[in-house]
């Protein structure tokens, strides 16, 4: 007799519950730190009014745009479509109905994820500044414990709505249908939940990114280049909309974004666990839940042991603590296993075969790690390369960093094709058969290594907020005129966020890849379960391929849309920085103070105006193309939905190699620059340093903008394809 289903939602309700509690205890604790003179907390209110105003007025947009897909939601549901036998529910507008608040609901709870990531980072920036006048043990431990703040929030919040979610719609079976086989249904009323939580997410990722980088970008060219100030200097008209860029993009930005991968994909997994129903029940379904339950126990044993010594690399502490993550999210992944899918009704040893599944998960996570430390840490030859290569220009260094951005995605590739036909395999051989007796374990396979990688989300995500908050503490020291002594405290911790920034990508990257295949066959099955029968997808048809060409073509058009916003926003800075610096001279002598608050503004209105077309285009192109290939369709082919298969399919592929390249070959650009600034050829200043900065300044919308909303981007096709998948068939 396996675990009843009240049990196993109290242990994911409770786990939400545990990591809330746990989130606001870390944030008590850092804000009970010191926050300095009164300059640093001048400056830190400068950038606190900044993001907050621009976020506010990013979520107003955003939720203007919800309600109106909501109400979509609501009549193609309720209204045009024609209700059929095999539907969760029988009555139209009831299934309208829960499609609908499932999507508002995840929206909700992303763009609450993704407020709570920025809310802690701009309050914890200044508390790091301040507790690297102690020691660096003490600043590091703040940085990561504010990071930590949103990386609990953002998971419980995941686990809490999709369990939540869940628990209460066990609540409203239809009179005489069985529990058993009202459990089955469930996670197909709520796929919504992940398509609201992808929704806001690329908003969130896309609109910060195009801030942060229009920000930097700005001030970089301008500064750097042109009036020969360090970075961060307060003479800077663009400092502070640099600043607030950090918290808007990496913060809120990067909230929204794990917290549609966990959401989408314990969803994806609970409708594969629906296949399995016979050989494992509710415990199936609810399985990726549980594994998230236990990731966050894991995740906050590592956040706790992190400290150093100060002698000690910064990296080498927030290693130990993930690796120490990863060792206790798989040991409970194994225990779950064992519990959980070791039934009378299956095979004596298929839990074996998905533990170690799982434990495929968790290992190509740490390979995600090394393989992007490879990439852009300046120890290793592909960032050596890129500085060295600066010596003859811009040019050059442009070149090799391209070169490296493409040839980053090879052992990415390579890792992800291990895992997925090695997790697939162990399922295959798990001994689970149909009612045909045909194996069909193998993508619970897949899905269980899915599970594995994200079991270490709420540790990833808080390496990822240490790298804005340890960013804005430097701007706080160097603004705030403190001793180099201070500086060079944050420094180290800076060059180590760097390295954690990029390293959440790589991660992003792995987990959107390993997920938008688990998402794919979701979307299969989900086909399955309408109508009665298997979805072959055919490229040799003209219609699929054309389809699939379509998918291919989005990510590039998406991520040309995304790097011109870029481009327009920065230009609009330089021309108000230089304006600023031609009007008034004396801001070059420190006598007259620049007016940050006109970059602010100009940086917000561009980053909002931009942002809509290209997220509009996303959510519009795989219903156009659904839409227009059914209607091409005859009756019963179901060419629609095979040809948003295809779509899917190619979109998946093309953007994650896009991703890759971007985001490793622009963090690549960036610690080229750095190492040089540590005095190689020429240090700072030098021919090669400036060269260097071009670089840099052209991979800032790689890594930043293009590259991350790239993650969601391959979410979100897959998200609204689950969810409207009935108005293709």
């Amino acid at each position: 007799m396996g675990p009843s289903q009240s049990n196993l939602l109290g242990i994911i309700l409770g786990a939400s519950a545990f990591a809330l509690i746990f989130a606001v205890w870390l944030a008590r604790w850092v804000l009970a730190r010191g926050t300095g003179t009164d300059a640093m907390r001048a400056i830190s209110n400068a950038i606190q009014e900044g993001a907050e105003a621009y976020l506010a007025r990013q979520y107003k947009t955003i939720g203007i745009l919800a309600v109106f897909v909501a109400i979509v939601l609501a009549v193609g549901y309720g209204v045009l479509r024609q209700s059929t036998p095999t539907d969760p529910v029988n009555d139209p507008k009831v299934l309208a109905f829960f499609i609908t608040v499932s999507f508002l609901l995840g929206a909700i709870c992303s763009a609450v994820a993704g407020f709570m990531g920025m809310w802690i980072s701009i309050r914890a920036n200044i508390r790091v500044a301040a507790a690297a006048t102690e020691s660096l043990n003490a600043a590091l431990q703040t940085a990561l414990r504010g990071g930590a703040v949103s990386g609990f929030f953002t998971v419980a919040m995941s686990l809490m709505g999709v369990g939540g979610l869940y628990a209460m719609l066990t609540l409203f079976a239809p009179a005489g249908t069985d529990a058993a086989a009202w459990a089955e249904k469930i996670p197909f009323l709520i796929v919504g939940f992940g398509f609201g939580a992808s929704f806001v997410a690329l908003f969130a990722q896309l609109g910060g990114g195009i801030y942060t980088k229009a920000a930097d970008v700005g001030a970089d060219l301008v500064g750097k280049v042109e009036a020969g100030i360090p970075e961060d200097d307060p003479r800077n008209p663009a400092v502070i909309a640099d600043l607030v860029g950090d918290n808007v993009g990496d913060c809120a930005g990067r909230g929204a974004d794990l917290f549609e991968s966990t959401a989408a994909e314990n969803i994806g997994a609970m409708i594969l666990g629906v296949t399995l129903f016979k050989a494992f029940g509710i415990s199936g379904i609810l399985f990726p839940l549980i594994i998230g339950a236990f990731g966050i126990v894991a995740s906050a044993v590592g956040v706790m042991i992190v400290k150093t010594d100060g002698n000690e690399d910064p990296m080498a502490a927030l290693n130990r603590g993930f690796y120490t993550t990863a060792v206790l999210a798989t040991v409970g992944l194994w225990v779950a296993c064992k519990w959980l899918l070791s039934p009378q009704t299956a095979p004596a040893d298929a839990w074996v075969h998905f533990g170690w599944a799982g434990t495929i998960g968790v290992l190509t996570s740490v390979a995600f790690v090394f393989i992007t430390q490879y990439y852009t840490e300046y120890r290793y030859r592909p960032v050596k390369s890129i500085a060295e290569a600066s010596q003859t220009g811009p040019a050059t260094n442009i070149i090799m960093g391209l070169s490296v951005g493409m040839e980053s995605t090879v052992l990415p590739v390579f890792t992800i094709a291990i895992a997925l036909i090695s997790s697939y395999m162990l399922g295959q051989s798990s001994g689970l058969v149909d009612e045909a007796g045909k194996a069909n374990g193998g993508l619970y396979g897949t899905a269980v290594a899915t599970m594995g990688m994200l079991g270490t989300a709420g540790y990833i995500l808080a390496m990822d907020v240490f790298g804005p908050i340890t960013d804005n503490a430097g701007g706080i020291v160097e603004m705030s005129q403190q001793p180099a002594s201070i500086r060079d405290k944050t420094d180290r911790l800076d060059a180590v966020g760097n390295t954690t920034k990029a390293l959440t990508k790589g991660y992003a990257i792995g987990s959107a890849a390993l997920a938008a295949f688990l998402l794919f066959s979701a979307y299969l099955d989900e086909v399955k379960n309408y109508t009665g029968s298997a979805l072959t997808v055919d490229l040799s048809k003209p219609q699929v391929f054309v389809a699939a060409l379509l998918g291919g073509m989005l990510v590039f058009w998406f991520s040309s849309l995304a790097m011109t916003a870029v481009s327009k926003a920065a230009q609009s800075v330089i021309e108000e920085v230089r304006r600023q610096f031609r009007e008034k001279p004396g801001i070059m002598q420190g006598t007259d103070k620049p007016d940050y608050g006109q970059c602010v503004d100009i940086v917000t209105q561009g980053a909002l105006r931009a942002m809509v077309f290209p997220g509009a285009l996303v959510v519009a192109f795989p219903v156009i193309v659904g839409l227009v290939f059914k209607a091409l369709g005859g009756p019963g082919q179901r060419l629609g939905a095979e040809a948003v298969a295809g779509f899917l399919m190619i979109a998946t592929v093309v953007g994650i190699l896009m991703a890759g390249f971007l985001n490793n070959g622009g963090g690549a650009w960036d610690n080229a620059k750095k190492y040089i600034e540590t005095g190689i050829y020429g240090g700072k200043k030098s021919e090669a340093h400036k060269a260097a900065v071009v670089g840099d300044t052209v991979g800032d919308p790689f890594k930043d903008t293009a590259g991350p909303s790239l993650h969601v981007l391959i979410k979100l096709l897959s998200t609204i394809t689950l969810v409207l998948a009935p108005l293709f068939i």
